[in-house]
C-alpha cells in the first residue's frame, strides 16, 4: 500500500489548482476595478472627468450613457462674438448665482 503513503506535496495537480485559484482572484480584482472606474462602460450615468485641471494641456471627458466626448485644451485664450448676458456671483458657501441682465 505504498500508493496511500505518498506525500501530497509531490502531487503536480495541486500546483495547477493553486494557479487556477490565483487567476480567479486576479480576475475578481480586475472586475472590481472596472466597476469602480467612473468611465465604466456598463453604467448609464453621466460622468465628467477633468484631467490635469488648470494646466495648458487640460482635457475633459464627458460620458453620457454609452456616448463619450473628449475635449482637449490647446492652451490658447479663446475669443468670440457675443454680448454680455448677465453676471455670475460666487456665494460664501461656494454656490454660484447667475443674474441675467434686464432688457
Amino acid at each position: 500500500m505504498r500508493f496511500l503513503d505518498e506525500d501530497e506535496a509531490d502531487d503536480p495537480i495541486l500546483s495547477v489548482v493553486n494557479l487556477i485559484d490565483l487567476f480567479l482572484v486576479v480576475a475578481g480584482i480586475l472586475m472590481i476595478i472596472v466597476v469602480q472606474n467612473p468611465l465604466n462602460p456598463f453604467s448609464a450615468e453621466k460622468v465628467i472627468v477633468v484631467e490635469r485641471p488648470g494646466e495648458a494641456d487640460m482635457a475633459i471627458t464627458v460620458k453620457d450613457g454609452q456616448e463619450l466626448k473628449r475635449y482637449e485644451s490647446t492652451g490658447e485664450i479663446g475669443e468670440g462674438k457675443g454680448i454680455k448676458a448677465g453676471v455670475t456671483y460666487r456665494l460664501p458657501d461656494g454656490r454660484l448665482v447667475y443674474v441675467p441682465e434686464g432688457r
